[in-house]
């Protein structure tokens, strides 16, 4: 009888467990989808042009979006004309703040970044934009450039999962040509981690454009600051054809 009395707790916690699950697949299937869509939280290091430009579209997706950079004021006047779903906080609360990081910095600020948030960014996604521009960012940046950034980013960002993304077209396309009718903006994307890029993908589709998965971080000198797709946007049947991309 002991042995009996004491299995019934398991046994409860079965049928609870078993019942639970059924109360989940008698959800409606669009109810389930939407639980799986529920907005990310996302800290945007770097708030200027192409930061502030994409971290309002996944606003306006359902996103939470914290902004910083180093002129909170400059934050908190855009999170304020953004609205609903928008915050401005210092670059390591927006690190902890968000499920998911933006980076879109001059490429020199990323090894400080790395260290100053080391602990904030450790295991994360990061979607990393920040091109290394050797007239603005110097031989660190032509370094990079030799190395490609997929191979750079990652030494300079210890403990992320690293996806290279929005660093190739211009924030004004971003923002015309988000959820534009017909064929989207193509955006090329590259990462090592299958979660990641998952993340990623979803996130570009929020924002309007069409992610373009090229492979692995290795593959993101393909279409790194310098090379012939640079600053082309294109549509992703297009950017596909430029990367010898397989449809």
């Amino acid at each position: 009888m002991k042995s009996n009395d004491a299995m019934q707790p398991n046994r409860r916690l079965v049928l609870q467990s078993a019942g639970a699950s059924l109360v989940l697949w008698a959800m409606p299937l669009e109810a389930r989808a939407a639980d799986a869509r529920k907005g990310l939280k996302i800290g945007v290091i770097g708030s200027g042009r192409v930061g502030g430009t994409i971290g309002a579209l996944w606003v306006k997706a359902g996103h939470e979006v914290m902004f910083s950079s180093l002129d909170i004021e400059h934050d908190r006047k855009l999170a304020a004309g953004i609205g609903t779903g928008a915050r401005a906080g210092t670059p390591k609360e927006a690190a902890a703040f968000g499920d998911v990081l933006f980076f879109a910095v001059p490429y020199a600020a990323l090894p400080g970044l790395g260290r100053d948030l080391a602990a904030e960014i450790k295991g994360k996604i990061v979607l990393d934009a920040s091109n290394p521009v050797p007239g603005r960012d110097g031989d660190m940046a032509k370094e990079a450039l030799a190395k490609g950034t997929g191979v750079a980013s990652p030494q300079f960002l210890p403990g992320a999962r690293i996806v290279r993304a929005y660093n190739e077209v211009g924030y004004t396309r971003m923002r015309d040509d988000a959820h534009r009718a017909g064929e989207r903006l193509g955006i090329p994307l590259a990462g090592d981690d299958a979660q990641a890029l998952k993340t990623a993908v979803r996130l570009v589709q929020d924002a309007g454009h069409e992610p373009v998965v090229v492979g692995g971080l290795a593959r993101a000198r393909e279409f790194d600051y310098g090379t012939p797709v640079f600053g082309r946007p294109m549509t992703a049947a297009e950017l596909r054809k430029a990367l010898a991309l397989k449809p």
